[in-house]
């Protein structure tokens, strides 16, 4: 332990580590310096306030690592990374649906792997996606109403005025959102702002929520929040979810599973 009581020595100490490994946590940094970790936390939101750092759920990360919203991925790159994880999550995912239910499944290619992991019995799905709709076609137990508007081709799925103005007569069971970024502290972001949209509007018809990714977006910030990390009832991610996602469903009190 190295005891550092001078403010600013302590701040610029913090300020390089936090380069140097991309993220700190309040914990460590308190025992580091010998210091409380109010005064930590205090230190952290100095650097934040500053542009140094952003401010994470127990800690803080390099502001460069999301001083730009995180890049949108092409629609075929996304749908080829973390394949394994994905259909885990899938088939995770699919096990929550049971007979006469009526869910709502966004867009997305971990979305795609639920579609394809369901099985053929009766419910109703609602969706938006192109991927999960083709999915889907084969399976003839399955009722689905497609939410029409203007295709976005960049990742197949359609939004707009009228994919929104559709869901006003729906109520739905379950909606499992797909996730383009999972932040603790700014909560479930995505690229596009239809998107975003359009997602909250799903929350609203919809009587529970869950959340589908794999651990790779979590700690990505996306430019359009959909909705705060407290409003999930479930989240369905991969066994390398990091130990903070974990503390947080606890403390925040939502349904982790793993696949």
């Amino acid at each position: 332990m190295t005891v550092t009581r001078d403010t600013s020595q302590r701040r610029l100490l913090i300020s390089e580590l936090v380069r140097q490994q991309g993220s700190v946590q309040v914990n460590p940094l308190a025992e580091r310096f010998g210091v409380s970790v109010q005064t930590v936390r205090k230190d952290l939101r100095y650097l934040a306030e500053r542009g140094v750092i952003t401010l994470t759920y127990g800690g803080a990360i390099d502001s460069s690592a999301v001083g730009a919203p995180a890049a949108e991925p092409a629609y075929e790159t996304k749908r080829t990374v973390h394949l394994d994880e994905k259909r885990r999550i899938g088939r995770r995912a699919a096990a929550l649906v049971t007979p006469g239910d009526t869910i709502a499944i966004d867009s997305g290619t971990t979305a795609i792997q639920l579609a394809e992991a369901l099985p053929d019995i009766e419910v109703t799905v609602v969706t938006n996606d192109f991927g999960v709709l083709t999915a889907l076609t084969r399976k003839s137990q399955i009722s689905i109403v497609m939410l029409g508007g203007e295709l976005r081709r960049k990742n197949m799925a359609f939004y707009g005025g009228l994919t929104v103005d559709a869901l006003d007569a729906l109520h739905v069971d379950v909606v499992f959102l797909g996730v383009d970024g999972f932040d603790l502290e700014r909560g479930i972001t995505t690229h596009y702002e239809p998107e975003a949209l359009l997602n909250r509007k799903m929350v609203g018809a919809a009587r529970k929520v869950v959340a589908i990714t794999d651990s790779s977006k979590f700690g990505r910030i996306c430019l359009h929040r959909i909705l705060p990390v407290s409003e999930l009832d479930v989240l369905i991610t991969d066994t390398g979810a990091p130990a903070e996602i974990r503390e947080a469903s606890h403390q925040i009190g939502f349904e982790l599973l793993l696949a």
